[in-house]
C-alpha cells in the first residue's frame, strides 16, 4: 500500500496491508487477553492513558510533521489536532472513575442495588482520516479505559499516523496484546467485518456506515457510527458585528479545507444583513494563504484525496448551471497536488446537489432568506442531522430555532467545535448512538445490575 504525499504527489512510504491470516492473529491475541486488561485496576489504566497524552506532547512536532505529510493540513492546524486529543483525553481520564466505577443505586437495611459496568469485550474500531487524532481518541481512549482491548484500523490515508498511535500506546503501557492495528484499504475493512468483535465503532461516510450496519447487525453487538453532515448556519439580522459573524463562520467552513465532519455546510442569511456578511465573508476568504501545508502562515493546503477534486468539480457545475453565482475560487489548482481554491457560491437554492450532500471541502453555498421561518425551513431540509449553528445577539431566538433543528449538537454564536464534555452523537443519516462525555464512555460498556441482599 503506497501511501502519498496530497501536498506533492510523491510516495513517502509502502506499507504491506493485512490478510485475513494476519487480522486472525491479531484478533486471537487480543481474545486471549482482554479479560487479564480488565482485571488491571482501572485507576492503573487511566495512569497508563495519561502517560499516553504526554508522549503526545514530548512528540508533538514529529507526529504533526507524519499527519501533514500524509493527510495535508498546514502544520499548525496539525499541532492544534494532537494537542486537542490531549484536552480530550485529559477530561477523558479525569472523569472515568466517576463514570465506569461500580455505582450504587439504592442501599436500604438488607438491600443494595447497584450497577457495574463491565467492558464489552474485543472494540473494532475503523476510524477516519481528516482527524485521526480527535476521530480516534474518541474510541480507542475510552475503550481502553473501560477494559476492552482494541482492533484499530485507520485510514489508509492516514495509516503511519495510526501506526504512531499505536507506537505511543504501547510505549505508555498498552499491553502489546491489548491494541493492535490492521493496515490496509477497504479491502481489510471488509475482512473485519466477518470477525467475531464485541462491537463495532466507525467513523466516515453515510455510504460505508449503512454498509457496515446492515453486515454486522446479525451479530447483535453494538454498532455506533459517527458519519457525515451536511451541517446549517443561520445569520439572524440582529448580530452585533457582520465582520466579525462572517470571519468566524468562514473558519467553521473551510478548517481543514472543510474536511470536518461538523464543518459549516451551507449558510443562511437574513436579507437585512446578507449583503454585507456575502461581502465580509469574500474578504475574508480572499485573505487566506494557499500553499504547501509545511509553510508558515498557509490555511488552505491540498485535499487528502484527489477524487474529491472531480467531486467538487461536479457540485460547482451543478451549482451554477442552476443559478449559482462563483463569488471566489471554484477551481482546481494545476500543477502538483490536491489543490482546490476556496469557493464562495451565491444565489443557491436547496436543490443544489452542493446544498443537499456532503461536500468535504472548501467549497460554500450562501443563501438569502427573509425570516426566521424560512431559516428554519430550509435548515430542516436535509437528511443529516449533525450540527447547527445559529448566530444572534438573543440566546432566546437562537435556543428557539435549533430546537425545531433535528440535530446532535447546537451551537449558538460558534460553530465547528466539540467538547469532550458533551455527546458527541449525529441524527438521521449523520449515524447512531454517542462517543464523548459520560455517554461516550459508558458507550464501550454493558451495564449489570447486582440485587444484593444480606
Amino acid at each position: 500500500m503506497k501511501i502519498i504525499n496530497p501536498a506533492t504527489e510523491e510516495v513517502i512510504s509502502t506499507l504491506v496491508e493485512d490478510s485475513f491470516e494476519s487480522v486472525q492473529k491479531k484478533f486471537k491475541l487480543l481474545e486471549a487477553s482482554q479479560k487479564q486488561w480488565h482485571k488491571v485496576l482501572l485507576s492503573d489504566r487511566i495512569s497508563i492513558i495519561q502517560k499516553f497524552s504526554q508522549l503526545l506532547e514530548i512528540n508533538i512536532e514529529k507526529l504533526a510533521a507524519t499527519l501533514t505529510a500524509e493527510v495535508g493540513k498546514p502544520l499548525q492546524q496539525s499541532r492544534n489536532e494532537v494537542n486537542g486529543a490531549k484536552a480530550r483525553i485529559k477530561w477523558l481520564t479525569e472523569n472515568a472513575n466517576k463514570y465506569l466505577a461500580d455505582e450504587v443505586m439504592s442501599e436500604e437495611p438488607g438491600m443494595t442495588e447497584k450497577i457495574s459496568y463491565e467492558p464489552l469485550g474485543i472494540v473494532c474500531n475503523i476510524s477516519a482520516w481528516n482527524y485521526p487524532y480527535l476521530v480516534g481518541v474518541n474510541v480507542f481512549v475510552p475503550a481502553l479505559l473501560a477494559g476492552n482491548a482494541v482492533l484499530y484500523k485507520p485510514s489508509e490515508y492516514s495509516t503511519l499516523t495510526g501506526l504512531e498511535i499505536e507506537n505511543l500506546l504501547k510505549e505508555a503501557g498498552v499491553p502489546e496484546n491489548i491494541f493492535q492495528v490492521a493496515v490496509g484499504a477497504k479491502e481489510v475493512g471488509e475482512l473485519l467485518l466477518d470477525f467475531p468483535f464485541h462491537g463495532y465503532f466507525f467513523t466516515g461516510s453515510y455510504k460505508t456506515g449503512k454498509y457496515i450496519y446492515e453486515r454486522v447487525s446479525k451479530k447483535m453487538v453494538p454498532c455506533q457510527l459517527e458519519l457525515g453532515g451536511k451541517d446549517p448556519l443561520y445569520v439572524a439580522d440582529d448580530i452585533a458585528d457582520v465582520k466579525t459573524v462572517a470571519a468566524g463562520t468562514a473558519d467553521g467552513a473551510f478548517y481543514n479545507n472543510g474536511q470536518s465532519c461538523c464543518a459549516v455546510e451551507r449558510i443562511y442569511v437574513h436579507e437585512k444583513v446578507y449583503d454585507q456578511y456575502v461581502q465580509e465573508f469574500v474578504k475574508e476568504v480572499k485573505s487566506w494563504k494557499m500553499g504547501s501545508p509545511t509553510e508558515s502562515g498557509v490555511y488552505i493546503g491540498p485535499l487528502s484525496r484527489k477524487d474529491q477534486l472531480s467531486f467538487l468539480e461536479t457540485q460547482i457545475t451543478d451549482a451554477t448551471q442552476k443559478g449559482g453565482k462563483v463569488e471566489v475560487g471554484g477551481i482546481r489548482v494545476k500543477g502538483k497536488g490536491f489543490y482546490f481554491e476556496p469557493t464562495v457560491i451565491t444565489s443557491v437554492n436547496n436543490q443544489m446537489n452542493m446544498m443537499r450532500e456532503e461536500s468535504f471541502g472548501p467549497i460554500i453555498g450562501i443563501m438569502k432568506v427573509k425570516d426566521d421561518a424560512e431559516a428554519i425551513q430550509l435548515m430542516a431540509d436535509t437528511e443529516y442531522g449533525l450540527t447547527a449553528a445559529v448566530y444572534s445577539s438573543s440566546q432566546v431566538r437562537a435556543e428557539k430555532i435549533l430546537r425545531e433543528i433535528n440535530s446532535g449538537t447546537g451551537y449558538w454564536n460558534c460553530c465547528d467545535r466539540v467538547s469532550a464534555a458533551l455527546p458527541w452523537s449525529g441524527r438521521q443519516h449523520s449515524g447512531i448512538g454517542a462517543t464523548l462525555s459520560h455517554a461516550g464512555l459508558r458507550a464501550f460498556t454493558k451495564p449489570k445490575a447486582y440485587h444484593l441482599r444480606g
